[in-house]
């Protein structure tokens, strides 16, 4: 089993993608358990719902970071319950990814075969990365200021978790800008084998 975390648009779903197909494991997102607000910007299938307009609207992003924060903790029992089942051995084995593998709650885990990493990536490459998925210079005043929001959140998330990793001497890899997918699975696999 692996856990793959880190902040939004770092890569993960990618990443855990790619592991998954290499190695026949199930690959899940803990966004499909419970997802938060959301990400504020438009896209070819939706527009962006009032209440996550207003989420990223009217919160500072202290209370933007507490927000989501208290989101992944409300969702940990799913998340160790999942994990937890995976471990059993009641399927192929599992890739999970997902902003919610909070550190300090996936270092309680005591699921035998588990390995955690978090992905980071510098500050610049996810301004970029969002910016582009949310096609800032076509957004008008109000998407961009929704989506600065974002990234502000997105940052102080990575900041925090980074700190969090750091402190408990967990598994991170900085997936560089243009680091290719394959290198950066091989990188969390190298980790795996050596856990």
């Amino acid at each position: 089993m692996v856990l793959i975390g880190g902040t939004s648009n770092v890569g993960k779903s990618t990443v855990a993608q790619a592991i998954a197909e290499r190695l026949g494991l199930d690959c899940l997102s803990t966004d499909g358990l419970a997802r938060h607000p959301g990400r504020p910007w438009r896209t070819a299938e939706r527009e962006v719902p009032a209440h996550v307009a207003e989420h990223y609207g009217t919160l500072t992003v202290d209370e933007l970071l507490a927000s989501v924060l208290d989101h992944y903790e409300r969702l940990w029992p799913r998340i160790e319950q999942l994990v937890t089942t995976y471990a059993a051995g009641e399927g192929p084995g599992l890739v999970l990814e997902g902003s919610a593998l909070w550190p300090t709650r996936v270092a309680t885990l005591t699921a035998p075969g588990t390995t955690a990493v978090w992905l980071t990536a510098d500050d610049a490459l996810l301004r970029t990365r969002i910016r582009t998925a949310g096609r800032y210079d076509e957004a008008t005043e109000q998407e961009r200021h929704l989506m600065d929001r974002f990234t502000a959140r997105t940052l102080r998330y990575q900041a925090a978790m980074l700190d969090a990793v750091t402190t408990l001497d967990l598994n991170h890899i900085d997936v560089g800008s243009g680091r290719p997918v394959a290198e950066v699975a091989d990188a969390v696999l190298a980790l795996a084998q050596a856990g």
